[in-house]
């Protein structure tokens, strides 16, 4: 796995899915949950508190005592992390010289004191004013982590990406799922352009909060369309889609179409080219601006599908896509 792979799993690290810092050994200069805000970190010249230097991120004191520093953090929603980013954006004279992330799996409650931690990524260097990914090769289900940093110092943002943790065993052939979303493991994983907004957010929980919390493309000055192309977290059929350009008024898609197909095999840098091929799943539809579209009748019938392929005309931004449908038969 690259070290840019993951990053298109969901952050489980999330705030916005309730991930929360239930501890921290000390977080004297910058409170530790900024460190699992969704927005990119910001620096803010000239701006004190009553503790020092205002920092968007965590930040502990300088340590004079042996030992070193470490937040506990609740995932918002438990799950199989597949990398990490710890970034120490605008922390350049004091970001920690190192750190580790280690994780625990308890489902009914906290982290107790004699709770069983598993390392997940050992002692990694640091350096200031970077971003640090590091992939993770974990196969089993966590609900907290423990970021450790050596001794003291500063991290803007954490970012623990992963697939969340969904017993398809006990979801029924006839249950109706969201099969895109990312919380049931949906991934978006190419796409023609992402200029203002991230392809990834088109399948975040919850409507839109804004234009940036969804995906939109560049102004095209050129003949073609837009697309994005999504990993469904498991094989299914479709038999209701929704397409929601909530926020989008004058950059809002004229029309859009779906392709899809069920994939064998194969990496994901390899999905791109074979998407140009896949079949109708729903036939060019008319968009309006700044809301929900809802398509069933629409929809052709083409069996089990693991990939689809939204095309956009020609361009412009999309809130949120959600493809719910059954999970195809086991075995």
């Amino acid at each position: 796995m690259s070290n840019t792979t993951f990053t298109k799993h969901i952050n489980l690290a999330d705030a916005r899915l309730g991930s929360k810092v239930i501890f921290v050994t000390d977080d004297w200069f910058a409170a530790a949950d900024r460190m699992l805000q969704p927005e990119a970190p910001v620096w803010k010249e000239g701006v004190f508190d009553d503790n020092g230097k205002w920092m968007d991120g965590w930040e502990s004191r300088r340590k004079r005592v042996e030992g070193y520093d470490h937040a506990v953090v609740r995932l918002g929603v438990a799950g199989i992390i597949k990398g990490v980013n710890i970034d120490t954006a605008f922390f350049t004279g004091n970001f920690p010289p190192s750190a580790s992330l280690e994780a625990c799996f308890c489902p009914q409650g906290e982290p107790a004191e004699n709770t069983d931690w598993t390392e997940l990524l050992g002692a990694v260097s640091l350096n200031g004013d970077s971003q640090h990914l590091h992939p993770i090769n974990s196969d089993q289900p966590w609900t907290h982590i423990r970021l450790n940093i050596y001794p003291d110092g500063g991290v803007a943002r954490l970012k623990v990406h992963g697939i969340p943790h969904l017993d398809w065993s006990a979801i029924s052939t006839d249950q109706e799922i969201d099969l895109a979303a990312a919380l049931s493991g949906g991934r978006a994983l190419s796409c023609s352009n992402e200029h203002y907004g991230t392809m990834s957010n088109i399948l975040n929980p919850g409507r839109g909060i804004n234009m940036g919390d969804g995906w939109e493309t560049a102004r095209r000055r050129t003949p073609g369309n837009d697309w994005v192309i999504v990993a469904l977290g498991h094989p299914g059929e479709i038999n209701r889609i929704v397409v929601d350009t909530l926020h989008f008024k004058g950059n809002y898609p004229d029309s859009c179409s779906i392709q899809a197909a069920f994939v064998k095999g194969g990496t994901d840098d390899q999905i791109e080219t074979q998407s140009l091929f896949w079949k109708e799943l729903l036939p060019s539809q008319k968009l309006e601006m700044h809301q929900e579209h809802s398509f069933a009748e629409e929809i052709n019938t083409l069996g089990p599908i693991t990939h689809i392929r939204l095309n956009i005309f020609p361009d412009g931004g999309v809130s949120r896509l959600r493809l719910f449908g059954n999970i195809a038969a086991k075995g």
